[in-house]
């Protein structure tokens, strides 16, 4: 690595509001404290994260670039021009871990082209949190992030999927945006075979948590109302 050259921080955020205590390690937290410039996805909600955390900083004094899904690479590559290169940079998701179902890989791409020494930090992760605690083999997973909107090209996809996971025993990992989950739902119990396993993973870290597997007959009996839920799903075949 480039001594001269600061760190990328990859900087995992709540899942779930007044949380932190709970699913954010203190280092994080001074790394947070440490840093004056962060390439965020939505400024308004980095804001509100890092001020929740009571750090005691000047939130007007923090420099913030957004860096949303529609950032291309040379735009992120006029932010670092902007940053001195000794100073450390931290890159916030909206949600959980960036880089994963997140905009932050295009940053931390540009920080190896610039052989930039890149730290991601422990935090809460929707889609890994949902795998270990599905039950399903996490050897062999595939994360699809959001299948296709129309109902006759998602339910095609859903049964490749479930048909991977039957012949091979992959768990495969996927999830919708949460207006749209009970329709998603719906998809799988009418087009997917009743003895496949469906682990539902919702709402985690919030009170309100449910991470449960059951065969889709099971889940048609007693279907949940997932309305606005981030959730997350996963096919998968149970360890013997």
């Amino acid at each position: 690595m480039t001594q001269n050259k600061g760190k990328i921080y990859l900087i995992p955020t709540l899942l779930y509001p007044q949380t932190e205590d709970k699913v954010l390690p203190e280092f994080n937290k001074q790394i947070i404290k440490s840093l004056s410039y962060l390439l965020v996805e939505n400024e308004r909600s980095a804001r509100r994260f890092i001020s929740s955390l009571h750090l005691g900083i000047d939130i007007s004094s923090l420099q913030l670039f957004v860096l949303d899904k529609n950032t291309t690479l040379e735009e992120v590559a006029t932010y670092f021009d902007k940053i001195p290169d000794n100073e450390d940079i931290g890159i916030l998701s909206e949600a959980g871990c960036p880089g994963i179902a997140d905009p932050g890989a295009v940053a931390v791409f540009l920080a190896h082209k610039e052989h930039r020494e890149v730290v991601p930090l422990v935090g809460p992760s929707s889609i890994l949190m949902a795998l270990v605690g599905s039950g399903f083999s996490g050897q062999v997973f595939t994360f699809h992030g959001y299948l296709p909107v129309k109902a006759y090209e998602r339910g095609k996809v859903l049964r490749q999927l479930e048909k991977e996971t039957l012949q091979k025993g992959v768990t495969n990992i996927f999830m919708e945006t949460p207006y749209r989950n009970d329709a998603l739902l719906s998809d799988l119990l009418d087009c997917c075979n009743g003895e496949t396993w469906l682990c539902i993973a919702s709402e985690i870290s919030a009170p309100g948590q449910m991470i449960v597997s059951r065969k889709l007959r099971d889940w048609k009996k007693n279907k949940p109302v997932l309305h606005k839920k981030p959730t997350v799903f996963l096919f998968g075949k149970p360890q013997r």
